[in-house]
Order: structure tokens, then sequence, then C-alpha cells
């Protein structure tokens, strides 16, 4: 099979980045597209350092540092890549990446980390992150939000097969294109972590400073609780979540992996706010032995195992939240190092390739037959 990989776009090395990777992996001589390609050289090592086909946002102005702001010519910009000389097709979506064009002859495997978070459930919360409560500027928005959700939905038709990266994103998927999915959890780089068996007396939470992540609201219960809290991360809501943090809110903005390592496997417990859809520092945490305390809705619900792995608390509250964290100060239940880093490994890389690996074989296998449309 000759194969094209089609990722949104390149600046960094993140959970989707590292789906990208594993695929790149699986299919060591396809080919790699994708919008931009900004990666600095010390991350070029996880595309095997390959060269990139890019889209004609790369050369726009300002594109290095603005390209999500040209939002609304992505569609566009992903429609115009020539796929023609492929059999299969993966694409990485959480943008636009499965809205590349492909023959009745190409298989198209779309693996779907969410669908469009801010065109979707997530509009108004974008919108309001933006300052865009009223006026012109937000009827554009919102204009700009309506034309993507339409092309979105004309976009789905164009995958034979979806995969979800849990089952949350799953029912997403369902509720959004009303296509199943396949649930492939990603991959999750747990070599990284060495469980201390003795943790030390501070929390730690670690997130971007984005409205839907709600940092906020753990540093808020934490200083109603004044127990010591690490947060490492950075943001737009920056400003805000520090004048939220009491004296024992220990602010660390934006870390390197080797300082997030170390904060992990020392910690007496990660905490996390938001409903993730998946949640890969969720896994690493427990990884590194620290057990979870986590909003109990999204990726959290399907990897953190209550009363063995961590704590799910109901509602994203400051008050449900303060009551999680005390039971678990409690001492009620009883938190093994090995047992977390046992749980964290089926979400292991090798396992992500594996379960793929298998899927795409099934789904090439009926694709050739063409005896089922259900490839």
């Amino acid at each position: 099979m000759k194969t094209a990989v089609v990722h949104e776009w390149l600046v960094t090395y993140a959970g989707s980045e590292r789906v990208c990777e594993q695929m790149l992996l699986l299919y060591p001589q396809a080919d790699l597209f994708s919008l931009v390609n900004f990666l600095p050289e010390d991350l070029r090592f996880f595309i095997q350092h390959r060269a990139v086909h890019t889209s004609f946002l790369q050369n726009l102005p300002l594109a290095h540092k603005h390209f999500r702001s040209y939002l609304p010519l992505m569609p566009l910009a992903i429609e115009q890549f020539d796929l023609t000389p492929y059999d299969l097709v993966l694409s990485s979506h959480h943008a636009v990446a499965k809205g590349v064009l492909t023959r009745a002859d190409q298989l198209h495997i779309s693996y779907v980390h969410t669908p469009v978070r801010y065109a979707w459930d997530l509009q108004q919360q974008y919108l309001q992150g933006a300052g865009l409560k009223q006026g012109l500027g937000r009827m554009v928005v919102q204009m700009v939000l309506h034309y993507l959700r339409l092309w979105d939905v004309a976009a789905a038709n164009r995958v034979d097969h979806f995969v979800a990266n849990s089952r949350y994103v799953a029912r997403r998927i369902w509720k959004t294109y009303r296509r199943r999915a396949t649930v492939i959890y990603p991959p999750v780089a747990i070599a990284r972590f060495h469980p201390h068996a003795k943790r030390e007396d501070f929390y730690l939470t670690l997130s971007r400073f984005v409205p839907y992540k709600r940092v906020d609201l753990v540093v808020e219960a934490f200083t109603r609780l004044g127990l010591p809290l690490v947060v490492i991360g950075d943001g737009p809501d920056w400003s805000r979540v520090c004048s939220l943090a009491g004296p024992n809110i220990q602010l660390l903005g934006h870390q390197p992996d080797a300082v997030v390592e170390d904060y992990m496997q020392r910690c007496k417990a990660f905490v996390f706010a938001a409903a993730e859809d998946f949640g890969i520092t969720l896994v690493e945490a427990q990884a590194a032995g620290a057990p979870v305390i986590a909003f109990g809705r999204g990726g959290a619900a399907e990897t953190v195992i209550p009363g063995k792995t961590g704590l799910l608390f109901p509602e994203q509250t400051v008050e449900s939240l303060v009551n999680a964290v005390e039971i678990y100060a409690s001492g009620a239940y009883s938190f093994h190092p090995e047992v977390l880093r046992q749980h964290a490994e089926q979400f292991a890389p090798e396992r992500f390739r594996s379960q793929l690996s298998r899927l795409i074989e099934q789904k090439w296998t009926a694709f050739q037959r063409k005896d089922d449309l259900e490839y």
C-alpha cells in the first residue's frame, strides 16, 4: 500500500503528534502532509526528519506565529493536497485533517482526537475566552464557525472509517456526524516515568491555561483548602489564575519534560478538573505512581479506576473538588504505586501500534473485496 499520513499542523510535540509519530513508525515509507510545518529542529525527531508536504498557508504573512488565525482558509487548504498516488490515507484529526479529498478506490481511515471543539460544544466558551461577548466581531466569528460546522459535517462523508481516542469522543463523533467509530486509546510515553515509593507532601496540576481546562477551579479549591499545590503550565488565563492563588500555591509556568517528570514522580496526588477528550497527563501521572483526583467526565472516567488508581469528583465545581481532596487526604483509600503503574502500562505505544495495525489490516482486506460497503 502506498500510504499518506495527514496531520493538521506541525509546530510542537504533544498528544496528537504522538499519534502521528506512531502512524509513521507503522508506515515508515509513508508521505507526510500538514497544513504548516514550523517544527524546530530539535523536535523533528518524531517525524524521522522526513520531508513534509505543506499547504499554501505555510507562506502566508505571519503564519509562523499566527497560523491559527487562518482558520477560515483551512478547509480550502486541506482540500488542495494531491493524494491521487496513494492507496491508503491516514488522517490525524482535531480540526480539518479528515477533509482531504480521496477517490472511491482509496481507503481513508481517520483517527479523531476530537470533533472541532470550538465549532461545536465549546463554541460559547471559545467566544467568551476570546472576549467576543457582543458586537460585530462576535457576529463575524459566529458566521465563520457556522460555515465550519457545515463543512465539517460534509467532510465526514469523505472518511471510510473513524477511529476515536476514547469512548467519550466516539459518542461525540456519533452526535456530530452520526458515524460509528472504533475506540483505540492514544499512545502514552509511560517509559519516561519511574514511580517513587514515597510521595512528598504536595499536590500537582499540569495544564495549558485556557478556559475549558479549569485550572482556575483547581487553584481556587486549593487556596480554600490551604494545602500545598504546584501548578505547571501557562496560557491566556495566566493573569486570572494568578489572581486566585493563595500563598500555598506555587506557579511554575511552562517547564521542560525533565522537570514535569520529576514533579509527577514525587507529588502526593495529581489533580485535574477538565472534561478532557482522553487526558494523556492523567495516564502519565498514574505511570509515575501518582494517584489522580479528576473530574469524572470525559476520558478520566475511562482511565482512572475510582478507589484503586484515584478518585473522581462528580461536579465541575470548587465544592466538589474540595470534598474529593478531603476524602483523599483522610486516608480512606490506599493507593499503591505498582498498581497505578500496572494500570498505566495498558496505554503504552506498543499497544497502540498493534491495535491500529490490526484495524487497518482488517479494513484494507474488506476494502479490497469490495463486497461490503461497511469497511
